[in-house]
This record gives structure tokens, C-alpha cells and sequence, in this order.
């Protein structure tokens, strides 16, 4: 007769695993030549591709077209908490009336993550140029950042339902939005205000999303933010010293201060592009383009894109592995236990794998995607640092 313990290994090894859902947006409109975005003739559709991130190595599990654009950060993409829907934006699209030349996008793909196969069930409009999507810890609410306009679009969620629910002109009509990021309790929102250097910030009750007129000081040109499980602190990356050659920082801001300020702020190199808190919000990964997309006849121009990651201790961001990849690399993602981070490679077109162990980085079997992977999510549950 089996014993207990055997018949609970038998039932378990029956159940299946649960898979971790990261879904990569990936441009196959425009390649890059010597620093140069040229349009790639009679492109094929972009597409999208969802990454089993829990599997060891990490899978494919689908993939479909939906409009999606390099330009902007790569936060494009975000993921409910559930993993039953993927919101896509498209910033840039081919021109109508000129196909050799892009224009301003406004649409925002809605995919259903759980169906077989997965699908885009529906496109919604957004502002102009729309840019980072958030969606809050209920999986309620989606916040996308139109950065050709300074608005922001406000969707509900509810099930497979994805409606459009207003949307709100910024106060700072410079600000050219990027990235919002929701706070845990989901009342509080932090938009990176890219051209204006600050962090605007919006209080939501319910489906109403208000601009309080309030902002931080981040650093030049903000564009990715995290912000951390306990929602007491945010993390920028800032690109204004990048495009010349100049060394760009991610900076620390403590948000639990009735005064929100910069607390802490660290170099990491040429236009950290990329960011990515990692589920207990242990550690930060960063893509820095290190000179990579510049033309190799400029003095910064550089090989290979970097990663690097960062342990957040406090307050306080300190370097503690870095890994050289392909040029022009993108978004970073994370698995649940923190031992996989990916990064996205635009050039060779094919997402980067690579074991953490809290001290070193190593590389693993690549992923290859159709097309240039340009943003990638998982879903965001905040988890409270052990």
C-alpha cells in the first residue's frame, strides 16, 4: 500500500505547473543601420510573444501579430495580475501616405492571454504617441501615458473586458508623459515627465484619475519607473545625458515622505533604457544602451549593450553584476523567484537569458522572437520584501 506522502507526490506531479506569463512586444517595421532607424520595405506584421518564464530554460508559449513600436519605453506592454490580459500600445506606425516614413500612432491592442490560441479581441484608442501602460495591483484599472499630447487615457477592467474610461490633459502641458506607475493601494500615481525632468503626480478614487498639480525633481529626462512592493519608494531611470555621450544615473525617490524627494541616485552608464524592480523589490535591472545604437563613427559608439543589476538595501542602489549582450537591447523582465532576468535584443532580434544567483550573472539559451523585441512585462503583484 502507498504511503500518504506517495499518493501526495502522485496528485501533485498530476497537477499542472503553473506557468509565469512575460509577453514581449516585438517592431518589425523599422531596423536600425549604423545609428540610423531605416524602414524595412513591405515589413510583415509586428507580433507579440508570451515567454513561459517559470519553465527552466524559460519557453515560447505563443505567438501573435499585434501593432506594437520601438519608440518610447519598454514598458509598452502591461500584464493584469491574473494573467488573462495584455495591453499593447503602438507609438509609431507606418505613414499612410508615405510608407517609406512613420507618423504617431494611437492604438492599444487588448489580448487575451488565456484563450487557445491567444488572440487580440480588441483595439482601443489612446491619446497620441501612447507610451508606458500601468494597471494597478487590483487589475482593475490601466493608465496609459500619450506622450504626443501630455494626456492620459484611463481604462476598466473587469474579467476579459477592457473599456475606455476617460481620459485627463496634464497640467504640465511640456511634460511629454512616458511612464505611470501605480502605487500599491492603487490611489497614488507617478508619471515620469520626460521633457520637464519631474515626476508628476495623480491621485485616483475609483475610475477617477485627478493631476493634484504636485511634483518631484528626478533627474534629466526621466522616462522608466518602478516603484518598490511597500510603495515607499520609487525608482527612475533617466536618459538626458545619454544621446551626447554623458554618463545617465537611475535615481531613488522616497515617496512615503509627505515631501517626495530624490534620497539616492547612482551612475550606470549611457542611457539605462530598460528597467525592472524585481518581484520582492530585491533587486533592480537595468539595459544600458552603453553607445551601442550610435553611428560607429561617433567616439561613444560601443559594441554591446550592458546589463546590470543593483541591489536595492534601504534606500540605497549598489551595482553587483553586469553582463555585455547584443546592441540596442531593451526591456528586462524578472521571474517570480528572482533567479532569471531577460533582457531584450533588438539587433539580433532574440530575448537574452540569464541565471542570477545574487552575485553573478549567466548566460543562457536565447529566445528567438520574429522581429525586434521592444517592450516586455510580467504581471505586477507587489510582494513585501522578507
Amino acid at each position: 500500500m502507498r504511503t500518504v506522502l506517495q499518493v501526495v507526490c502522485v496528485v501533485l506531479a498530476a497537477l499542472p505547473v503553473r506557468a509565469q506569463i512575460a509577453v514581449s512586444a516585438n517592431d518589425t517595421t523599422e531596423i536600425m543601420v549604423d545609428g540610423v532607424h531605416v524602414m524595412v520595405p513591405n515589413a510583415p506584421p509586428d507580433t507579440v510573444t508570451i515567454i513561459d518564464l517559470s519553465a527552466r530554460p524559460p519557453r515560447v508559449l505563443a505567438e501573435l501579430q499585434a501593432p506594437s513600436s520601438w519608440s518610447g519605453p519598454p514598458q509598452m506592454v502591461a500584464v493584469t495580475p491574473d494573467e488573462s490580459i495584455a495591453l499593447v500600445s503602438s507609438s509609431l506606425k507606418a505613414n499612410p501616405a508615405d510608407p517609406a516614413q512613420m507618423t504617431q500612432d494611437n492604438r492599444m491592442s487588448v489580448i487575451a492571454l488565456k484563450s487557445s490560441p491567444p488572440a487580440v479581441i480588441k483595439t482601443l484608442e489612446a491619446g497620441l504617441f501612447p507610451n508606458g501602460i500601468a494597471i494597478n495591483a487590483r487589475g482593475t484599472l490601466a493608465l496609459v501615458a500619450n506622450r504626443g499630447d501630455s494626456t492620459v487615457s484611463i481604462y476598466t477592467i473587469s474579467g476579459p473586458s477592457v473599456e475606455p474610461a476617460g481620459q485627463i490633459s496634464l497640467r504640465d502641458k511640456s511634460c511629454a508623459p512616458s511612464m505611470p506607475a501605480f502605487t500599491p493601494d492603487g490611489a497614488t500615481v507617478y508619471l515620469t515627465c520626460t521633457d520637464t525632468h519631474r515626476l508628476a503626480i495623480l491621485s485616483v478614487n475609483g475610475t477617477e484619475v485627478r493631476d493634484t498639480g504636485r511634483s518631484v525633481v528626478a533627474n534629466l529626462r526621466p522616462v522608466g519607473i518602478e516603484i518598490t512592493p511597500e510603495g515607499d519608494l520609487a525608482i527612475v531611470a533617466n536618459i538626458g545625458n545619454g544621446p551626447t555621450g554623458g554618463v545617465d544615473t537611475l535615481t531613488v525617490v522616497d515617496i512615503a515622505s509627505p515631501n517626495p524627494r530624490v534620497v539616492d541616485s547612482v551612475a550606470v552608464g549611457v542611457i539605462p533604457e530598460g528597467l525592472a524592480l524585481s518581484p520582492r523589490g530585491n533587486y533592480v535591472a537595468v539595459s544600458v544602451i552603453n553607445g551601442s545604437s550610435f553611428p560607429k563613427s561617433s567616439p561613444f559608439h560601443r559594441d554591446e549593450n550592458i546589463l546590470k543589476i543593483l541591489r536595492l538595501s534601504g534606500s540605497h542602489l549598489t551595482p553587483v553584476a553586469e553582463a555585455r549582450v547584443g546592441p540596442w537591447c531593451q526591456g528586462v523582465a524578472w521571474s517570480n523567484d528572482e533567479r532569471i532576468v531577460v533582457i531584450q535584443c533588438m539587433v539580433d532580434k532574440q530575448i537574452d537569458v540569464f541565471e542570477f544567483d545574487g552575485r553573478t550573472l549567466t548566460r543562457k539559451p536565447s529566445i528567438k522572437v520574429s522581429g525586434g523585441p521592444a517592450s516586455i512585462r510580467t504581471a505586477w503583484r507587489p510582494v513585501s520584501r522578507p
